[in-house]
């Protein structure tokens, strides 16, 4: 195998044995495997759609492929094989289907001799793992070279972690047909193994172009689904009872457990990026919804273990359970580790049985509170009262200090810098990232807060809205507000967000703990001399760059 995905892969340089996420080289091939057959279907859809032809199932497979292979989401070999024998078959019908329009439109289908198009799997594991050899990472490499090959690869990431955010807004029915001809069109470009690396690049800037489209279906669809995000008082201690936790990114899984959940005293807290939650009117209706319990996800082991009830994932980020909790933690969607029980949404009679069955809290903890949703209609709601505290000098300087968490050192420079931060200046937060100083006290400026907790990475939308709404404010662009970007990046949802802040035009971003490994330094020093994308180096040194 090898898989450089992530920041924390092995060495900074790739995981060539075994991955740091915990992915066996059978996970890691049968994922390849169904991104090229993923890249397979949309040759055959993106020509279809040019002869006025949409098969929706190969639609909403691609995505729902692309999530899959994401980092700490499926790690078991026999549901891989599934979805890659299911690709194969939509790839067969979605052929057939171009072709018939094609011929129906009086031309005649162009030959397609090699590729993933062609593509035949093997009939067992053994024969797929072979295969797998000859289309990875490392066999391009040596026919392309790591640049090209590092640009193929930033796309086909940023394709996964857009199609994590469309999987989400698809789950409530929100949908755009221009994303996904976007998604068809760039699998059918990497599809043809390009080696020109403008071309790469500005499909990449493209995919952040879409994908700003897919977090405001997304934030449309939470919203209209769940209401408008509301300041909310959230606590971090348990109360005595039985309980589920519940982790991941889903609010539809969420809501639908609290409703088959209600009345039978049982108390639910959600656990890593579920915090924001909490500020949703429909979902905060529900008494037992009781907190929050725990930090980010890499410490999910310590605290699974502890925690005395049932589990329930709902997308990434699942670690290799231990022993004494792996018979009460439970998957569902495309969440998948060998030996965990899966349930199929929205029937989660398991998870309650279990929640039942264990001991539960025995007594209340401390009533310990933290403060999320200030999305942006909660913040644009005070923007005149901000623009004044700017205007008078009582705000100098704004921080969004967020992104993802993770378990390699250095990421207590985000920990460091936000108590670094000045008094006169606010934190702007989002995703896991915040566990780092978000149960910290920061006070207020005014009546505002200094640290907003926008909520999730896909509510990155609602930073962008602000910081837009911001520079409207002030007849200006985003660039030139007293405005710093300081990112945490983890897995392929940060990177698309930074392809679609690249893509806006944002300058000056401070990336860490480390660079990609995927970016090779002429990469990198493309879009540190494009973008002013820097490297984080101290919090001292950082907060004298951006203050002066």
């Amino acid at each position: 195998m090898f898989c450089y995905q992530c920041e924390q892969t092995k060495n900074g340089t790739g995981c060539s044995d075994f991955g740091v996420c915990g992915k066996d080289p059978k996970a890691a091939a049968l994922q390849d495997l169904i991104v090229h057959v993923a890249k397979g279907i949309s040759v055959y859809a993106h020509r279809a759609r040019a002869a006025g032809v949409r098969d929706q199932e190969a639609d909403r497979f691609v995505i729902e492929a692309l999530f899959t292979t994401v980092t700490n989401v499926n790690f078991d070999a026999a549901r891989l094989q599934e979805i890659l024998r299911r690709g194969v078959s939509i790839r067969d019908r979605a052929k057939a289907l171009c072709e018939k329009a094609i011929r129906e439109a009086g031309k005649e289908p162009e030959e397609i001799a090699e590729g993933p198009a062609t593509w035949c799997p093997a009939e067992d594991l053994k024969g797929l793992l072979a295969q797998q050899k000859d289309l990875g990472i490392d066999a391009r490499r040596a026919r392309l070279g790591d640049d090209i090959v590092g640009l193929q690869e930033l796309l086909t990431y940023g394709l996964k972690g857009a199609a994590a955010y469309a999987d989400h807004a698809m789950l409530l029915g929100a949908e755009d047909e221009t994303v996904w001809a976007y998604f068809h069109e760039a699998l059918d470009f990497l599809a043809s193994d390009p080696a020109d690396a403008e071309a790469l690049t500005a499909m990449s800037l493209r995919c952040g172009e879409v994908n700003y489209r897919v977090m405001e279906l997304l934030d449309q669809a939470n919203t209209s689904t769940y209401g408008l995000p509301e300041p909310t008082s959230v606590r971090v201690e348990p109360v005595a009872g039985k309980a589920i936790l519940v982790s991941g990114h889903d609010l539809k899984d969420l809501h639908d457990l609290l409703g088959q959940t209600a009345g039978k005293g049982i108390q639910v807290y959600t656990h890593g990026e579920m915090l924001p939650a909490h500020a949703y009117p429909q979902l905060k209706r529900f008494d037992h919804l009781a907190g929050n319990y725990g930090g980010a996800w890499q410490d999910q082991q310590r605290e699974f273990e502890a925690f005395p009830g049932a589990i329930l994932m709902t997308t990434n980020c699942i670690q290799k359970p231990r022993d004494t909790y792996v018979d009460r933690i439970f998957t569902t969607g495309l969440v998948a580790y060998p030996g965990v029980a899966h349930v199929e949404g929205p029937d989660f009679t398991p998870v309650i049985e279990a929640a039942l069955a264990a001991e539960g809290f025995s007594e209340d903890g401390p009533d310990r509170r933290i403060t999320v949703g200030f999305g942006k209609d909660a913040v644009l709601g005070v923007a005149g009262t901000v623009v004044e505290a700017v205007k008078s000098g009582a705000i100098r300087h704004f921080f969004l200090i967020g992104g993802c968490d993770g378990a390699r050192p250095g990421r207590n420079y985000y920990t460091e810098l936000a108590q670094a931060v000045p008094d006169d200046c606010v934190i702007l937060t989002l995703a896991c990232g915040k566990y780092r100083f978000n149960k910290l006290d920061f006070g207020e400026i005014g009546g505002v807060p200094r640290l907003l907790d926008i909520g999730q990475c896909n509510d990155a939308y609602s930073a962008i809205r602000i910081a837009l709404a911001l520079a409207d404010a002030f007849e200006t662009d985003v660039n030139s507000l007293p405005l710093s970007l300081i990112l945490s990046w983890y897995e392929q949802k940060a990177v698309v967000i930074l392809l679609t802040l690249l893509h806006l035009g944002i300058r000056g971003i401070r990336i860490g703990p480390s660079l990609p490994a995927f970016l090779t330094p002429a990469v990198v020093n493309t879009l540190v001399e494009g973008f002013g994308l820097t490297p984080i180096s101290t919090p001292e040194q950082d907060l004298a760059a951006i203050l002066g």
